[in-house]
């Protein structure tokens, strides 16, 4: 991992280590140079609520969790907790895996998933520790990944990259630039990251030194991949998944080339034995990561081949350009879902068909 020097801000009694942004001013009204700490509401910053704004913002909660959740049924998602290693653990249920790192100092995690599971996650992190959490770092903003920011920003801080707050406070289109289409509406204010970065930050915490490092234009364009040195681990967030072709969200700044960039960089800088929380999927290897980097490659060389020799992608299509990697073809992004994703990112196309989420 980069080694890159630079000041450090008291946040409670954790040092946070700040990189490469603008002074702002701290929750405690200090100023710390690099990390973007955006106001909280009133409700936030006050000691004492009354009660009818804790109800209001009860339900709008609970109706930003109906929102990105509308038609599933969370009720019997039970939640599965594996020690990764170190003091590092993954916490499944639905949606993207979460992170935790546990210890003395208290709780960070990685993603929080959806609204609706908020009270089985906090169960599947008292089953390993009595300690509170202290930081909650998002990867990128879709919902399975956000979903639980609300519930948990009541208890610690949000960090995200600037392109996620961003990204939550407007909602608007995602997809594949085909026939995947999302449209989302903007996250309510208690569930937005209060503390962002441009490039990269590292939590001091639990005698780790916790870094979210910043790779543009790969899943989305605000992913943060984050690095546990000392347990060996990394999250690699959506840039890398089990689950067979990946979803790469064209229509909000991802793409086929940034997403190779970061899988590349990433185990370049990696020891051979580090343990990998994908976005989606069982703890995996640098090897398994190695295969995803190989696979890639391939379908977007064979798409760009394709396209110089002026091929259409219905003709991409037709002739089933990505036979040779079927394995990968899975009930979310099959094969031809996979190759409208490669043809748009290679080419700028955007056709995709609304998915309507209220």
């Amino acid at each position: 991992m980069p080694q890159i020097n630079r000041g450090f801000s008291r946040c409670g009694d954790v040092f946070v280590k700040l990189t490469h942004y603008r002074p702002y001013p701290l929750l405690c009204g200090k100023r710390a140079s690099g990390l973007k700490c955006h106001p909280v509401s009133k409700t936030q910053s006050r000691p004492v609520m009354r009660k009818s704004i804790l109800r209001c913002l009860s339900l709008l909660a609970f109706a930003f969790a109906l929102a990105v959740a509308q038609d599933q049924d969370f009720s019997k998602v039970q939640m599965k907790v594996t020690k990764v290693a170190g003091n590092v653990y993954m916490i499944q249920g639905a949606g993207g895996n979460i992170g935790a790192s546990v210890g003395d100092d208290g709780i960070v995690i990685v993603d929080d998933q959806y609204a609706p599971l908020a009270d089985k996650i906090q169960a599947a992190l008292k089953g390993i520790t009595d300690k509170p959490v202290r930081f909650i770092i998002n990867t990128h903003f879709h919902p399975d990944h956000t979903g639980g920011n609300a519930y948990f920003q009541k208890q610690a801080p949000i960090i995200a990259q600037d392109n996620v707050r961003k990204r939550l406070e407007s909602g608007g289109g995602g997809g594949n630039g085909g026939s995947i289409h999302i449209d989302t509406n903007p996250a309510p204010h208690e569930a937005l990251p209060i503390l962002t970065f441009d490039h990269d930050v590292t939590v001091h915490l639990n005698g780790e030194d916790i870094r979210a490092l910043y790779f543009p234009a790969g899943h989305t364009d605000g992913d943060s991949i984050i690095f546990f040195p000392h347990s060996n681990v990394v999250h690699m967030g959506d840039d890398f998944v089990t689950y067979g072709f990946p979803f790469i969200d064209v229509e909000s700044g991802g793409s086929i080339n940034g997403m190779i960039d970061a899988v590349a960089q990433v185990i370049s800088q990696l020891p051979p034995d580090v343990r990998v929380i994908p976005g989606h999927g069982p703890v995996s290897t640098l090897d398994d990561m190695r295969a995803y980097l190989v696979m890639l490659k391939g379908t977007r060389d064979a798409v760009q081949q394709a396209l110089k020799e002026g091929k259409t992608l219905d003709q991409m299509k037709q002739a089933k350009l990505l036979e040779p990697w079927k394995k990968y073809d899975g009930d979310f992004v099959t094969e031809d879902v996979f190759l409208e994703t490669l043809y748009n990112s290679l080419t700028g196309q955007k056709t995709g068909k609304l998915i309507k989420h209220n």
